[in-house]
């Protein structure tokens, strides 16, 4: 029998952990440089869904809090718990209304109903757990709540020009799933499996920023790449020369290449029966 190939079984790691340590210099700037890039596009979208004054909302994986605090700012929620495993960043930045938890989403027992809104972005695509996480999730909203989950898809495939960046980014996903588990395989199948957890008027968006030099999302990739070289290079997809150019490929106008996609998928919690 011929072996696996590296990363092709998902490691059982935890994110924060081998790699994109809160405690190492420059992570916060980091996840801020993802927030620049797909805030506006969430902002938007909790917007249009309803989340407005008298809300309770539920922010799992809240970074830096940037979306936590744009709630509270730009819809008058009336209140925001961000959850984090380490919440560090968003200690450093308190704002009226926003609570903190530090805990393991994956472990904490929330009371059923309590929330109008449970967001998560970037978190589920990183765990193992994420079909039970969605049915878990539904629970927390109230009927009428509305649960929205954003991670990345892949857009790189076989007939995907090879470039410096294109074999970063393979080698990346495949890096970061053998060490820590993360999958975004799965992420297109959202919607079928917040529907099959009891959710209604369910639907889904992707939105893809453009990869131009000096832009957020470039210079989030490039972090990302340097903080999980060594994860990149165990693959044997690439060398640390082949994720220099690739640095040097996403900051040149030569670069032609689309960014991993953000999808976000949502669904509402049933009324229930009236009268």
């Amino acid at each position: 029998m011929n072996p696996s190939p590296p990363g092709d079984a998902p490691g059982e790691g935890r994110y924060g952990e081998a790699f994109f340590r809160p405690d190492r210099a420059g992570e916060a700037e980091r996840i801020d440089f993802g927030a620049l890039a797909y805030d506006d596009i969430t902002m938007a979208r909790l917007r249009a869904l309803g989340a407005g004054p008298g809300w309770r909302c539920l922010d799992i994986g809240a970074g830096t809090g940037t979306v936590s605090r744009r709630l509270l700012g730009e819809t008058a929620v009336a209140s925001v718990l961000a959850v984090d495993r380490d919440v560090r960043f968003l200690d450093a930045r308190p704002a009226p209304g926003l609570r903190t938890l530090q805990a393991d989403v994956t472990a904490t027992d929330f009371a059923p109903g309590s929330f109008q809104l449970v967001h998560a972005r970037f978190v589920l695509m990183h765990l193992s757990e994420r079909d039970r996480l969605i049915g878990r999730f539904a629970e927390l909203l109230t009927p009428g709540g509305v649960l929205v989950l954003s991670d990345a898809v892949d857009l790189t495939s076989e007939r995907t020009p090879a470039t410096p960046y294109s074999t970063a980014m393979r080698a990346m996903w495949q890096g970061l799933r053998a060490i820590i588990g993360t999958d975004v395989s799965s992420v297109p199948s959202y919607p079928h499996l917040l529907r099959g957890a009891g959710l209604d008027h369910v639907a889904a968006e992707i939105h893809v920023p453009p990869l131009v030099p000096g832009s957020a999302i470039s210079s989030f990739w490039a972090d990302t790449w340097q903080r999980s070289r060594q994860a990149m290079v165990a693959t044997g997809l690439v060398d640390d020369a082949g994720i220099d150019a690739a640095l040097r490929y996403l900051e040149s106008d030569a670069c032609a290449a689309l960014s991993a996609g953000m999808l976000t998928a949502w669904g509402q919690k049933p009324q229930g029966p009236t009268g």
